[in-house]
């Protein structure tokens, strides 16, 4: 806070206090006009006196010792100290009460959980997770841990001891004790439908072919996916699904 002379039009000065916060001017208090150097002086001394009366109440907000000491922890701290936890609060505890807390790999249980929360690219999830969980994951890691999630590489030998390809399977016998519980122990009706979801890319691979597209993204590289659920639309099982072309002669 300062005291600051403002000129008006009629000739006089008007004495204020001014505020800045957050790189803006803000009119605390205004205490009076003056013409002549005493009557400025005068109403100088009272907004000075002001301040001083002002930055007395704050300290006081934080005269226990206890409170100082707050207030030095929390002027130090940074974004990168901060950790969100209402995720893991919320969506952490369906994860485990739907039962998926007994796949044995944190790397799924944190890409699920911040899938649910922060809706996004996997490149922003790699982002997510390191800025406001402080978990360190590549690109790389999450693309070839989902390309073993879907069974494409499950004959890969190297991924046995992590049981990645195991993952697909515990998901689906999870989700259907789940939705077997909540249809009270019977499910007499299941549908299957299929989809297209494309792929912001022009590269085609092994699993994803350019064709048809429901969403009218025909340059775009698309898979098929099946899903299973009962009558209330509860999942019951999926399966991705390379579009085969064929061609009439």
């Amino acid at each position: 806070m300062f005291v600051r002379r403002k000129s008006n039009k009629t000739g006089s000065v008007s004495i204020q206090v001014i505020d800045k916060s957050q790189n803006r001017y803000r009119v605390m208090r205004s205490f009076g006009t003056g013409r002549t150097e005493a009557e400025l002086s005068h109403l100088e001394a009272k907004a000075h006196q002001f301040i001083r009366e002002k930055q007395e109440f704050i300290g006081s907000l934080f005269a226990e010792e206890d409170e100082l000491y707050l207030e030095e922890f929390i002027s130090g701290l940074s974004n990168s100290h901060l950790q969100v936890t209402g995720p893991e609060l919320i969506f952490g505890t369906l994860y485990d009460k739907t039962g998926y807390g007994v796949i044995d790999n944190e790397m799924f249980r944190n890409l699920v959980i911040s899938r649910l929360f922060n809706l996004s690219s996997k490149l922003k999830m790699v982002d997510y997770l390191l800025r406001y969980q402080g978990i360190c994951y590549s690109s790389d890691k999450i693309y070839r841990f989902l390309d073993n999630l879907c069974l494409r590489n499950a004959n890969n030998k190297t991924n046995t001891s992590t049981n990645i390809c195991d993952i697909k399977t515990q998901v689906e016998e999870i989700s259907f004790k789940h939705t077997k519980k909540v249809l009270k122990g019977k499910i007499n009706v299941v549908f299957y439908d299929m989809t297209t979801l494309y792929f912001e890319a022009s590269d085609e691979d092994d699993l994803r072919k350019t064709g048809f597209s429901k969403d009218g993204k025909h340059q775009c590289p698309q898979i098929f996916l099946g899903l299973l659920v009962a009558s209330a639309g509860n999942p019951i099982g999926y399966l991705l699904f390379v579009r085969v072309i064929i061609s009439r002669y």
